[in-house]
C-alpha cells in the first residue's frame, strides 16, 4: 500500500480507502472481518456517512482497540428518521446524530468532519452562512473534529467551498464518465450525462480548475464513486463501450490533481482484496488509455450510484437497494433466486412506489427513479403473499 499526505492536514493516508455505505445490513462479525482485512492490507482511511444505529455500533465494535490505526472521515448532517436515511440542515438533529456517531464508534474524536452533500448555491449559503458551519467550527476548535471537509458532486459549488478557506478535505465524485461532461452543459442535461456527447471526451474545464485549485490550496480530495457503481467495469454499461478494471479506475482517480484517497465501497472481504490488488498490478495493466480510443461510443444516461441522496421516500422504499437488486437481476437471463429473495425481504419494494416523483429532483445523477420502479415491478413480478 502506498500512502499520501492528506493535503494541509499533514495526515498520512492510504491511497485506497474503505467506503462505509456497504456496511449497512452487515453483522458485527462481518464488519470486523472487513476492517481486519482492510488493516492487514494497509488501508487506514474509512468514510462513515451512514446514520443507521446498527451499522455505526457494529463499526464501533470492529474498531475497538485499534481506533488510532484508522483515520475516520465522519459525516455531519446525516440522520435516520422515520425508518430511513436522510440529509438534514436542522442543527439540533445534526448535533444529536453526530453525538450518536461518536458514542456508537466508541471514540471521542473524528479525524475529518465531513459536511454532507452540498450541491446547490442555495444549500451552500444555508450551510456556510448558517448554524451548521458554526457548529462545525466549534467542533474543530474543541478538537472533537480535527479537520473539516465537505462532500459534493458539483465542481462549481465544490470550488466555492475550497475558496472559502474553511475546509481541509473535499469528498468529490470522480471517474472518467463524470469528468467528461461539456463545461457549458445545462445542469439537467449534465445530470443525465448528455454533456458527454458534446465534450469530445475532454475533461470538463470546471473540474480541471477544481482539482488544480485543491492541489494549490492544500485541500485534499477523497474520491467517491470511482467505479461508477460498477458501470465502468462492463463494456455494455460503460459510456466508452469498453470495460475498465478496478485498478484502472483507481489509477485514473489517483492521477487527478489534489486526489489523495480513492474510497471504494466494499461489502465483503473479497471486495476489499479486489480493491487492494491495485498495488500488485503492473503499471501497464493499470493504464486506462483504451477508453480514449477513437470510435468509443457514448450511450450513458443517468444511472443510480446507490447513494440514496434521493431519500426520504414517503413510501419508505430503500430506493438504492431496489435499484441495486434490479441491476443485479438484469445481468442474468433469469433473476437469480438469491437476488429475488433479498429483494422481497425489503420492507418496501417497487410495488409500494407512489410514483410521486418527489425523489427525482434530489438525485445528483439524473436517475429516472420512477422508470426504475416500473421496471423492477416487471422484472420481479407481482408482490408475493
Amino acid at each position: 500500500m502506498q500512502y499520501r499526505t492528506l493535503g494541509r492536514t499533514g495526515l498520512k493516508v492510504s491511497e485506497i480507502g474503505l467506503g462505509g455505505e456497504w456496511f449497512n445490513g452487515l453483522t458485527a462479525e462481518e464488519s470486523t472481518a472487513i476492517v481486519d482485512t482492510a488493516q492487514q492490507s494497509g488501508i487506514n482511511y474509512i468514510d462513515i456517512f451512514m446514520p443507521q444505529a446498527p451499522t455505526r455500533s457494529n463499526l464501533g465494535i470492529a474498531l475497538k482497540g485499534r481506533r488510532e490505526a484508522f483515520i475516520i472521515q465522519g459525516h455531519l448532517c446525516t440522520v435516520f428518521e422515520d425508518g430511513q436515511y436522510t440529509r438534514t440542515r436542522d442543527i439540533e438533529k445534526t448535533k444529536r446524530s453526530f453525538a450518536d456517531l461518536l458514542e456508537r464508534l466508541q471514540t471521542d474524536y473524528i479525524d475529518v468532519g465531513m459536511i454532507h452533500y452540498v450541491d446547490s448555491e442555495e444549500d451552500f449559503r444555508t450551510v456556510f452562512e448558517g448554524p451548521v458551519m458554526e457548529y462545525a467550527k466549534e467542533l474543530k476548535a474543541s478538537g472533537v473534529v480535527r479537520h473539516l471537509g465537505m462532500s459534493s458532486h458539483n465542481p462549481h459549488i465544490a470550488l466555492k467551498a475550497v475558496e472559502s478557506g474553511l475546509i481541509d478535505v473535499l469528498m468529490f465524485s470522480i471517474n472518467p464518465a463524470y469528468d467528461m461532461e461539456a463545461a457549458d452543459t445545462d445542469i439537467y442535461d449534465l445530470m443525465e450525462f448528455k454533456g458527454m456527447a458534446q465534450s469530445g471526451l475532454v475533461v470538463d474545464e470546471a473540474r480541471q480548475k477544481l482539482y488544480s485549485a485543491c492541489e494549490a490550496a492544500g485541500v485534499a480530495i477523497t474520491v467517491m464513486k470511482p467505479l461508477g457503481a460498477g458501470t465502468l467495469l462492463k463494456a455494455e454499461s460503460s459510456p466508452f463501450g469498453t470495460a475498465m478494471t478496478v485498478p484502472q479506475c483507481i489509477q485514473y482517480c489517483l492521477d487527478r490533481n489534489g486526489v489523495k484517497v480513492v474510497i471504494v465501497g466494499c461489502h465483503t472481504v473479497e471486495e476489499v482484496k479486489e480493491a487492494v490488488k491495485y498495488d500488485e498490478v503492473p503499471a501497464a495493466e493499470r493504464s486506462y488509455a483504451h477508453i480514449f480510443s477513437a470510435g468509443s461510443t457514448i450511450h450513458m444516461t443517468g444511472r443510480c450510484m446507490y447513494c440514496n441522496h434521493c431519500q426520504p421516500c414517503p413510501a419508505h422504499i430503500d430506493i438504492a437497494a431496489v435499484t441495486k437488486f434490479l441491476d443485479l437481476a438484469k445481468q442474468q437471463d433469469t433473476v437469480p433466486e438469491t437476488v429475488a429473495q433479498h429483494y422481497w425481504a425489503l420492507s418496501a419494494t417497487a410495488d409500494d412506489c407512489l410514483m410521486c416523483g418527489r425523489c427525482e429532483p434530489n438525485c445528483p445523477f439524473g436517475v429516472k427513479v420512477r422508470e426504475n420502479m416500473k421496471e423492477a415491478r416487471v422484472v420481479f413480478g407481482q408482490k408475493r403473499v
